[in-house]
């Protein structure tokens, strides 16, 4: 009994299913099929070669569809979150920005001011591949030494944090004194344009995302600022509760503008640019990063109540966190819809991989490499 052919079995199937179903990229003489983009640059083609199943797909399909968005007039959003600064997201992401591939980014507090301590202080970083087999007492070693362990990399406080420290509280004592408020990310870009820091001896400067976002002048979005090290030591400065030293430097809390104004600021960039362009969002990490920016789409429509609000053309995560109970980072696609986050037409793509793996495809299909 002649057996039916897999095209006259995929034929065979619901409407809804097939168009789930594609031709596979690959065929059996290892050569690319039609249906593939072919790169004439080495690493974009290479990309193509060999990104085919589950989340090496998943990124190529997530790189290639972001490209069509860009040349088709669109714009992005990229949110950062753990310690992607310090692990040199800045290495792909400041060139992006220079190829005005990216249109604004939202940074932990943390990812913000690690930009500018690998500027000031790359020399001074060590790591430690093999961080898991460190006993309790060899971390307390560390922390005595002041040197900050992120996972396999340590941050030198002493060169970067408390260099960065004095000038900023100066522009705080400054903008009181003027009756001003400022972004955190604005006092920090003072340090750029006021050339209050150069870059460390071994740091090349062009890796550093935060200075390629001065240069081109794209917002910044930094929630929470005071989860990090210099939100922390702001914090220290405006507490006058009964524990505060008699003596003690005192700074007031209104020179720094909130996670209210960055929301603001939100709404306004967004109805400015979505007018023209389409946006899209690639979240690199979960957590407040992402969290935050992409919901001024749905409060713009719901809770400004305004008519003719844009989605967001696409979303795109890469994160390690699964969908489990309670795990928002992990949340599909999908449940984004019901939040009005994405609509029905928004493009989706999560890919369940490390970002230190996973963006570097992505970044280098964008940049033609």
């Amino acid at each position: 009994m002649k057996k039916n052919s897999s095209k006259k079995k995929i034929d065979s199937l619901s409407p809804a299913l097939k168009k789930f179903i594609q031709p596979d990229k690959r065929v059996t003489s290892g050569t690319l099929s039609a249906n593939i983009k072919k790169s004439k640059n080495p690493v974009s083609a290479f990309a193509e070669r060999t990104l085919n199943h589950t989340n090496g797909g998943a990124t190529m399909e997530a790189a290639l569809w972001l490209k069509d968005h860009l040349k088709n007039g669109g714009k992005i959003v990229v949110t950062l979150a753990g310690a992607l600064s310090s692990f040199q997201i800045g290495v792909m992401l400041a060139e992006l920005i220079r190829q005005n591939k990216v249109h604004l980014v939202s940074a932990t507090g943390a990812n913000h001011e690690e930009s500018y301590y690998r500027y000031v202080a790359h020399s001074h970083y060590a790591n430690i591949p093999r961080y898991t087999e460190l006993t309790p007492a060899q971390e307390a070693e560390l922390r005595d030494a002041g040197l900050r362990r992120i996972t396999d990399t340590f941050l030198p406080e002493d060169e970067s944090v408390r260099i960065m420290e004095p000038h900023l509280l100066k522009m705080w004592h400054e903008a009181a004194k003027k009756g001003e408020s400022h972004y955190p990310h604005e006092y920090f870009r003072r340090l750029f344009a006021e050339k209050l820091i150069k870059p460390d001896a071994k740091a090349n400067p062009n890796d550093c995302w935060t200075y390629a976002a001065y240069e081109k002048n794209i917002p910044i979005v930094v929630p929470g600022f005071e989860d990090s090290t210099m939100g922390n030591i702001f914090a220290s400065y405006t507490y006058n509760g009964p524990h505060k030293k008699k003596g003690d430097t005192s700074v007031e809390a209104g020179v720094m503008k909130t996670g209210l104004d960055y929301f603001h600021l939100m709404y306004d960039w967004y109805m400015k640019e979505s007018k023209n362009a389409p946006i899209a969002f690639l979240q690199l990490g979960g957590g407040i990063a992402a969290d935050f920016p992409i919901c001024v789409v749905p409060s713009l429509k719901h809770d400004l109540q305004l008519k003719g609000v844009r989605d967001w053309a696409g979303f795109v995560e890469i994160g390690s966190s699964p969908m489990s109970y309670g795990s928002y980072s992990g949340a599909g696609g999908k449940e984004k819809i019901t939040w009005d986050k994405l609509s029905t037409s928004s493009y989706y793509n999560i890919i369940q991989s490390d970002v230190t793996v996973a963006f570097p495809w992505i970044a280098a299909v964008l940049l033609d490499l």
